[in-house]
């Protein structure tokens, strides 16, 4: 049964006397006296009132008018309402003067604000100075139009003081606060139409409008970012409120109940709101960057701010009303409550509703934080100034980056010299990086220098928490000049932080105002390190696989004396390949301090040769070869001998009739590597004699081809390899050579040495970074390139594109062009430790230290991962691009045997993607469900 009476009106008779001012306000009539459930005033709810909620009969009465969208339960009342009022009748509309048999309400529901009603008496003014009577229906569509003056803008200026005062305070207080939905809703959807069609959104979007912005596509993102999806927003809200005013049409001056329509859009706008609340930081973030640098921009605002309906409210004002609608609408709604009676239908409702508001605006709460967070992080990277020279890649861009913690910290200055010992220091926790700033002020703007290296958070150590405070002596504002020459101490509270690489020379501490901050900053270093740890183990590029720990071992506190007859430890592991011998199986050749051991991987490793601490191993799989660098010597072995010695299939001596000797009769080897140059596979080497370095290659080849070969090839005496080009003569010391695409770099103490040994005689040997024919070798970066690369050990080029190379030193790296000279303006990149080896596996380049292995990406120098381990060692001395990636550390073994050296191998990994299931019908497999028929 639905309610489809019109909503009532009161009229007062010509000559009616106006209420005394010092008459009680809510006097009561005669017929409400004695009623207990009002405490003397008329109760709307008890079944002895014209507005019974408890009716003895329903009628089903058609509409003679269109239904609103919303509908409720609707009961009826008793057919008059005898009011003891002289001269004073209630009508249900103007047009219906007589009262009809049966009248209908509606349930009530929840109302919007926390206005207490405040009794004002019936101005007399109203009359005189409007054609119209306030009391008239044509004061409620006024009302609804927004005509109504503001302070006419109230349920009881609309409602007669005899009406009033026969429902009881309680009754009219509820009204006006449901009145005060309507009037919220309404000022509400004004303003998100002046958002959007009126003032903001519709001139920004006009052709005039991209002189603001700049060119449509910069236009359109700005619109999108900043007014985000108010358009549904709006949508929603404007329907609703066609829904509020039909009930109100329908009910007014007594409107049972709002709590359907509101429920139902609640549900509706849930999700548009939760995308808006949650986006708003980054909309007012874009604002204020643009209102800052777009002069134009600033000049449109200005104009906005004259338009008389904007009430000198800015657009920052205009886009929060969706952020603190909801929260308004749940305390109007929680006073409503209040001042609903325990039988009225609303009583079950608004608590409903109550409950999803206030789970809904928990639930944005993440997501405001992490957007105010995201605007934090791009406030602080716009501030941030770097030293000029070096590259330090923060990974701005990634969607993951946020601001952890921030805030002012001091520092004592080292020099016992300085007039100020203390710095002040602006610090900020990243989720990937720990920033030390020092805040300047440069024309306004608050910039921030980065006076010490930005420390990643796999390198960050947490020192002592718990020192305790030191008093600093401050400057008082206040006072005389004694007073001020005097200062003032106030307690500050030490921290210490550092880096595990430079553990005394990257050791700071920091003095925070309070302990509470000082707890602040520990718990928020603590948390962003467990984030930290979980992310890199999930999303590792290289993940250490163990190959062997406890077959190989070195002496260690808990071993035992020696007994005769117990095979005595290997010794620290150096070298370590794998290849493939006849049949199919794997093998490993593992390079010892006390010898070369050959064996299956898990199975027993024997000892075939007596090499000991091995310089390098390399293994040529396609010519059948092994290649051992050994005490000066560079001999060449036979795999398939290696493998049938290692199973006893073979003597030990079969091995020397497979030996060749490359290099080392006419001096010392200091060192080898193979690669490909072309289609050819060179092996290089540098061998010193008593007066020069040289470097020389050799070409892997078939004996058929030798055979085959010129007289010069002959002449060596060598079955697997002939001479490769010309010998190069080297001035310095040589650290280590490599093959590239057509030439041979050779990493001197001089820097980098360019040159082709096919052609050693005519071309020219080029040092790389080449400074002195840089064409910007004048200026204060390419010197300070110079110096640094003088300083630091080359350890190899890497080649990344067709038209650059990275070169690698063992504490940074720079980019040169194809023709050696410096490129992205001489800037550089420091690694986080002294590297003593690399490693390219495009796209990545590994660094390894002692303790850790560095992973960076080789275009831009960020770093991906950090592997920790003790006594950490590359067990190749090729910088190969494929193949087994073999690295020793300190095993986990210590017992009789000794102390065991774990070999584990570095596999890449690869992204895991979703896969799309194949389109069509699904046909199971035959038998599938057997188990399951009954």
């Amino acid at each position: 049964m639905h309610n489809h009476r019109p909503h009532p009106h009161v009229v007062i008779p010509y000559g009616a006397r106006r209420p005394s001012p010092n008459a009680e306000v809510y006097s009561s009539f005669a017929l409400e006296l004695g009623s207990a459930a009002s405490n003397g005033h008329l109760d709307p709810w008890n079944a002895a009132t014209p507005t019974a909620r408890q009716p003895t009969t329903r009628h089903a009465i058609r509409p003679s008018h269109t239904r609103s969208r919303t509908h409720s339960v609707l009961e009826p009342v008793p057919p008059t309402l005898n009011l003891q009022v002289p001269e004073t009748q209630i009508f249900r509309s103007s047009s219906q003067r007589q009262p009809t048999a049966h009248e209908y309400y509606h349930r009530s529901s929840k109302s919007d604000s926390e206005h207490p009603f405040v009794d004002a008496e019936y101005s007399s003014s109203v009359g005189s100075s409007n054609c119209y009577s306030l009391q008239s229906e044509e004061g409620l569509i006024r009302f609804q139009q927004g005509d109504l003056a503001e302070k006419d803008e109230e349920w009881h200026h609309l409602v007669p003081s005899e009406a009033r005062e026969s429902l009881g305070k309680r009754e009219v207080e509820r009204q006006s606060v449901l009145f005060e939905v309507f009037m919220s809703e309404r000022n509400y959807v004004a303003d998100l139409k002046l958002i959007k069609e009126v003032v903001f959104v519709e001139p920004l979007t006009t052709s005039v409008s991209q002189s603001i912005l700049g060119d449509a596509n910069r236009q359109q993102n700005f619109i999108s970012t900043v007014f985000w999806n108010l358009d549904q927003i709006c949508r929603r809200h404007e329907h609703m409120l066609e829904d509020l005013f039909e009930r109100q049409r329908e009910q007014h001056p007594l409107v049972q109940s709002v709590a359907d329509i509101i429920l139902e859009a609640t549900f509706q706008f849930q999700e548009d709101y939760e995308s808006y609340i949650k986006h708003y930081p980054l909309a007012e973030q874009r604002h204020r960057t643009e209102l800052k640098y777009n002069k134009r921009y600033q000049e449109f605002m200005q104009e906005c701010s004259q338009d008389p309906r904007v009430r000198k409210r800015d657009l920052i004002t205009f886009l929060s009303r969706p952020v603190t609608r909801l929260p308004r609408l749940n305390l109007i709604l929680e006073h409503l409550h209040k001042l609903t009676d325990a039988n009225h239908p609303d009583s079950e409702d608004l608590p409903v509703i109550l409950s999803i508001l206030n789970d809904f605006l928990k639930s944005t709460q993440p997501g405001i934080e992490a957007a105010e967070n995201k605007v934090k992080f791009w406030d602080l990277s716009e501030s941030l100034v770097f030293n000029k020279g070096e590259i330090i890649e923060l990974d701005w861009y990634s969607d993951t980056r946020s601001l952890i913690y921030a805030g002012a910290l001091v520092r004592r200055s080292k020099s016992e010299m300085d007039w100020n010992p203390w710095f002040e220091l602006y610090v900020a926790l990243l989720d990937n990086f720990l920033l030390i700033t020092k805040e300047e002020k440069r024309g306004g703007v608050t910039k921030r220098l980065v006076v010490c290296r930005p420390i990643p958070l796999e390198y960050l150590r947490l020192g002592s928490f718990e020192d305790l405070s030191e008093s600093r002596k401050e400057r008082v504002e206040e006072g005389g000049i004694l007073d001020s020459l005097r200062g003032a101490y106030r307690s500050i509270y030490p921290f210490t932080i550092y880096h595990a690489v430079e553990k005394s020379t990257r050791r700071y501490t920091l003095y925070a105002p309070s302990e509470a901050i000082r707890k602040n900053w520990y718990d928020a270093l603590v948390h962003a390190k467990g984030v930290d740890d979980v992310r890199r183990e999930a999303n590792q590029w290289f993940v250490p696989q163990v190959v062997e720990d406890g077959a190989f071992r070195v002496p260690g506190t808990r071993m035992a004396r020696q007994a005769a007859s117990k095979r005595p430890p290997s010794g620290r592991v150096f070298q370590a390949v794998s290849f493939v011998a006849s049949g199919g199986k794997t093998f490993m050749a593992v390079g010892c301090s006390t010898g070369i051991f050959v064996g299956r991987r898990g199975e027993n490793y024997r000892k075939i040769l007596a090499f000991e601490n091995a310089k390098s191993i390399i293994v040529l799989q396609d010519f059948n070869k092994i290649i051992i660098h050994h005490d000066n010597y560079l001999l060449s072995y036979s795999l398939e001998v290696f493998a049938r010695v290692a199973q006893y299939q073979a003597p030990a001596s079969s091995l020397d009739a497979s030996l060749e000797t490359i290099a080392g009769q006419a001096g010392s080897v200091l060192c080898c590597q193979a690669g490909q140059m072309g289609d050819r596979t060179i092996l290089v080497y540098a061998v010193k004699n008593f007066l020069q370095v040289t470097v020389q290659a050799v070409e892997a080849c078939y004996p058929s081809e030798i055979r085959s070969a010129s007289p010069r090839a002959m002449q060596t005496g060598l079955l697997s390899f002939r001479p490769y080009g010309e010998a190069l003569y080297v001035p310095k010391d040589v650290f280590a050579v490599m093959p590239l695409a057509k030439t041979l770099a050779i990493c001197t103490e001089r820097g980098v040495v360019i040159a082709n040994p096919s052609s050693a005689s005519t071309s020219v040997v080029t040092i790389v970074p080449d400074f002195g024919t840089s064409s910007a070798s004048n200026n204060s970066a390419t010197a300070d390139l110079k110096v640094r690369c003088e300083a630091a050990k080359p350890l190899g080029l890497v080649r990344h594109d067709a038209t650059e190379l990275m070169v690698i030193y063992d504490t940074m790296g720079c980019y040169i062009t194809k023709y050696g000279q410096p490129t992205r303006d001489s800037a550089f990149i420091r690694w986080e430790i002294k590297a003593t080896s690399f490693v390219h596996r495009p796209p990545h380049v590994l660094l390894f230290s002692s303790e850790f292995v560095e992973i960076r990406d080789a275009q831009t120098g960020l770093l991906k991962q950090v592997i920790e381990a003790v006594d950490i060692r590359l067990l190749i001395q090729a910088p190969l691009s494929h193949g087994p990636l073999f690295v020793a550390m300190r095993g986990q073994k210590d017992d009789e045997d000794g102390l065991s050296d774990r070999i584990v191998e570095l596999v890449e990994t690869a992204e895991i993607t979703p896969k799309t299931p194949i389109a069509g019908p699904f046909k199971s497999a035959e038998g599938m469900w057997d188990e399951w028929d009954m």
